[in-house]
């Protein structure tokens, strides 16, 4: 064997007190508890938990700097155990809605990337359904459109009559549809009631983007995949509503899962909105008491997977006279272990394991890509991170994204990634990040996916 991380393991059945594992050419070649078997490197972790490496299923790494932000937000992957992303296709300057723009993007992971990489596309207006099956074939894990525009080019809203056609050309090919889900007609009308009323502040945010028009755009969204067959995922649900909504459509045979993002199940909009403002500012806004709902939601398995919807905006974005000018979004790759795994911990979960559950096993599954990444077994890349438990307070300034800011600045978690390792590499040791860029590598669909049990 050439390394052997010893350690509390974490794995899909439970977790083995004493474990280890062992790699080999960069897979996981051996799991087990007490001697191990000899090895050309020992990293004896003592304590700690080792997780698989996060599967982070909603990234935005392109926003700001475009392709060449891939090395920034992939460093930040790395230092919170992030092993690997998934990332939206809205980016700047041009929609990955083309053939040569996943090109663009696969060599840019090639050049830029810290983690590995796999990728949405989308469709446009200008595209429609033309690309589809070549994405698909360059490997895509799923598509993404939004019922809501927040740029004509870059990020635009999809009509229903786009979106039917889509959802029927991806019926049966098992890839999902995700959908940034807000009623357009409701947001605009009530942000403009807002600004003439002269309401300002994180609060007004999210009433004039209320739940109504977000449960408008998944109902229907959702009513259009019952109808199509398609797989049909809103890919960020703020409520139990939302949820629950989901879910009564999946039980009349819908093909339908919903996401959850981290901030939602740590932010209230009343407790924290004076104290961090536009900093805690994403679309759909974050709500007034709903963590408990949505807590609810993951007990009683409504959800899909938790992510971190990391958002590569710097801080100026916020610095707006309106919350309605400010950025919407926020950074969350360092956080997303910490958060959760805190979160978790004081609700009473086991928390290491929903942690390799939510944030590993579910969504490597759920994007077709579980033969090598999402959990610690057997012939799975060796992609592991190592977690050590205490008490934590974050510092935006000691993150790695080129950002520095984070609406988690001196919270307190309860755990720290202490290390991380891609396909068996070191590549983050608690201070440094240790490998290059162009380390990472494009990971495409290769599984049938989260609906593979029900169509075989």
């Amino acid at each position: 064997m050439e390394l052997v991380v010893k350690g509390r393991v974490v794995v899909p059945d439970g977790t083995l007190e004493n474990g280890w594992v062992a790699i080999s050419g960069g897979r996981i070649a051996a799991v087990g508890t007490g001697k191990a078997p000899s090895a050309a490197r020992i990293d004896d972790r003592g304590n700690a938990l080792i997780l698989p490496g996060a599967v982070d299923g909603q990234t935005h790494a392109t926003s700001y700097k475009g392709l060449p932000g891939i090395a920034d937000t992939t460093r930040s992957a790395i230092a919170g155990g992030v092993t690997t992303l998934v990332d939206m296709p809205y980016d700047n300057p041009e929609p990955l809605d083309r053939p040569e723009r996943l090109d663009a993007k696969v060599a840019a992971i090639a050049a830029h990337s810290h983690a590995d990489m796999a990728l949405y596309g989308t469709a446009t207006r200008e595209t429609g359904t033309a690309n589809l099956a070549a994405l698909i074939e360059g490997g895509v894990v799923a598509f993404k459109i939004s019922s809501f525009e927040s740029n004509p080019v870059r990020f635009p809203r999809i009509a229903e009559d786009l979106t039917l056609d889509l959802m029927e050309s991806l019926a049966s090919t098992r890839i999902p549809l995700g959908l940034h889900n807000e009623d357009q007609e409701i947001v605009m009308a009530r942000i403009a009631q807002a600004k003439a009323a002269g309401r300002n502040g994180i609060v007004a945010h999210a009433q004039a983007r209320p739940e109504a028009a977000e449960l408008a755009a998944t109902g229907q969204f959702l009513a259009l995949g019952l109808a199509s067959g398609a797989h049909v995922h809103p890919v960020h649900l703020t409520t139990e509503a939302g949820f629950r909504l989901t879910g009564a459509v999946a039980g009349l045979g819908a093909a339908a899962t919903g996401e959850l993002c981290v901030h939602y199940l740590w932010l209230d909009a009343a407790r924290d909105g004076d104290r961090l403002g536009a900093r805690m500012k994403v679309n759909p806004p974050i709500r007034s008491a709903a963590i408990d709902g949505l807590w609810q939601s993951i007990t009683d398995d409504l959800v899909a997977f938790v992510s971190s919807d990391h958002s590569s905006w710097p801080i100026d974005n916020k610095l707006t006279d309106s919350i309605f000018d400010a950025g919407a979004g926020v950074p969350g790759l360092e956080t997303l272990f910490p958060a959760f795994f805190t979160a978790a911990e004081a609700r009473g979960f086991d928390a290491a394991r929903l942690s390799a559950e939510y944030l590993a096993e579910r969504p490597a599954r759920f994007f077709g890509i579980d033969d090598r990444k999402g959990a610690i077994a057997v012939g799975r890349d060796a992609d592991l991170v190592a977690l050590e438990q205490g008490s934590f307070v974050w510092d935006e300034a000691a993150s790695h994204d080129g950002l520095n800011w984070s609406p988690f600045h001196g919270e307190t978690f309860t755990v720290r990634v202490a290390a991380s390792w891609l396909r068996g590499q070191l590549v983050w040791d608690g201070k440094d990040i240790l490998n290059s860029p162009g380390s990472g590598q494009f990971v495409p669909r290769a599984t049938a996916g989260w609906y593979a049990t029900e169509k075989d």
